[in-house]
């Protein structure tokens, strides 16, 4: 059986025509137990990090590749948006209606006012598709680049690549 969350994921998506796959597995809330559940699908899997400025007042959902690390001042730097932490659990649901261990760009479709910036690692471009929880750990959409980009057209949310290391 698959969540509420999946649901209004995969309906989004077909709703407005974009094309993707997916697929159900065991609970993966870390990159590390995600790795035992992927498919060799060929797409790129990519980590997701949720952040707030020092204020609290802006929002940033960071995504790069998988296999990366990402030091938090390097990004801080990179970023030029002040000093950044980690947003809690609540900032999580609030703005995109997830919790932690499920976030992926497909928690936008609840940020209704387009709060959240999306800063995409430029190295992402290289990989034909990327893959992403579906707003809950349980399961993998894969999607294309080109359909990626027609997502983060209907989303409306800001957004943008950066070289991320």
């Amino acid at each position: 059986m698959q969540s509420e969350r999946i649901e209004k994921v995969l309906s989004y998506l077909n709703e407005r025509g974009i094309k993707h796959s997916w697929y159900t597995h065991d609970e993966a809330p870390t990159i590390e137990i995600a790795r035992t559940q992927w498919r060799n699908d060929g797409s790129k899997h990519c980590k997701n990090l949720f952040f707030r400025n020092h204020k609290g007042n802006r929002h940033y959902l960071v995504v790069l590749d998988c296999e990366q690390d990402l030091d938090i001042h390097d990004l801080e730097k990179r970023l030029h948006q002040g000093k950044l932490s980690f947003a809690s659990p609540q900032r999580m649901e609030r703005y995109l209606g997830l919790q932690p261990g499920s976030v992926s760009p497909f928690g936008l479709i609840n940020d209704l006012d387009n709060h959240v910036h999306l800063f995409l690692d430029a190295n992402l471009k290289n990989y034909q598709s990327l893959s992403f929880h579906p707003n809950d750990n349980h399961a993998t959409v894969v999607i294309s680049q080109s359909e990626f980009m027609r997502y983060l057209g209907e989303v409306g949310n800001s957004y943008e690549y950066i070289e991320m290391y």
